[in-house]
């Protein structure tokens, strides 16, 4: 028990974050949980213990608190910092190539392969001429 308790992901919210309405505080750790803790780069800011991850969940209680919408408040944080707060990316053109590079990398892999498999097999040597059909012939008489 006590090991799949160590293993649990840690939460950083400290206890004078929370909000006392359940629900406001239930949107607030949703949404938290999609956004990328500048400091620390692969942590949500849930579960980050740097200090602009704790400023960055007050923000995020704070404009429930003011009646924003989740989308709102996302909106709201990526306009002052940035795609790069999303710890999930956006899908559009400019983040086209994000997206496809594993598509691209599975087909040129798959074309690859296939023009391997594809190459012609070595050609069989061709038949003895006349004269060296005859020379075998001779060197077999000899035997």
């Amino acid at each position: 028990m006590l090991a799949l308790t160590a293993a649990a992901p840690a939460h950083a919210v400290q206890p004078d974050e929370v909000l006392k309405d359940p629900v406001l505080e239930s949107r607030a750790r949703h949404i938290s949980e999609g956004l990328r803790c500048l400091v620390c780069q692969n942590q949500s800011i849930d579960d980050s213990d740097a200090p602009l991850a704790k400023d960055l969940r007050v923000i995020v209680r704070e404009r429930l608190t003011a009646g924003d919408s989740n989308n709102q408040v996302v909106d709201y944080l990526v306009a002052r910092y940035g795609e790069f707060v999303l710890l999930r990316p956006v899908f559009g053109w400019h983040t086209l190539l994000l997206w496809l590079t594993p598509l691209l990398a599975v087909l040129l892999g798959g074309f690859g392969i296939w023009r391997l498999s594809r190459r012609r097999a070595p050609t069989k040597a061709a038949g003895l001429s006349q004269a060296e059909q005859a020379e075998v012939e001779a060197l077999l008489e000899r035997r």
